[in-house]
């Protein structure tokens, strides 16, 4: 499974609503929700809400990676947001983060599931790619790096 294959153009976000940890989970909630009529938006939330409790998902220099397995998904789902104002997610260095990729994986898919979290956390701590994602300025330039940088990712 290539990376760019679970993040289609609709799952990306430029200035996202930042706020706190929660507000972001929250809305992350309801743009897939949006987006995945299978998920229920609530429940979403908690299962992220859920997975935070176990330890920030905020991996350093300023991005998270808030994800979770659900019942009721279908198919690894990815989605990217650039928040609008960093926020404080926990992160191990302590860095506000302002670039979420968040993964919402069905719940049997275990193996597929960390093989991909892996694959994301690795191509996210290149400075390279989070600088050209800080420089993009519309969802379809966040698109287009995605694009170019994880279609040989998985």
């Amino acid at each position: 499974m290539k990376l760019i294959d679970i993040l289609p153009p609709e799952n990306i976000s430029y200035d996202a609503p930042g706020g706190s940890k929660k507000r972001v989970l929250e809305h992350l909630s309801h743009f897939l929700n949006d987006r995945m009529m299978e998920v229920d938006a609530d429940e979403l939330y908690l299962g992220l809400l859920a997975r935070e409790r176990l330890g920030s998902t905020g991996i350093g220099e300023g991005i998270a990676i808030p994800h979770c397995r659900m019942a009721s998904c279908h198919k690894i789902t990815g989605a990217l947001l650039k928040l609008s104002d960093p926020v404080d997610f926990d992160a191990i260095d302590g860095a506000p983060v302002d670039i979420v990729f968040a993964l919402i994986v069905p719940e049997e898919q275990n193996d597929e599931h960390l093989q991909v979290l892996s694959a994301i956390a690795e191509l996210l701590q290149e400075e390279d790619v989070r600088t050209q994602l800080r420089e993009a300025n519309s969802n379809e330039a966040l698109y287009q790096t995605t694009t170019a940088n994880w279609t040989d990712q998985g």
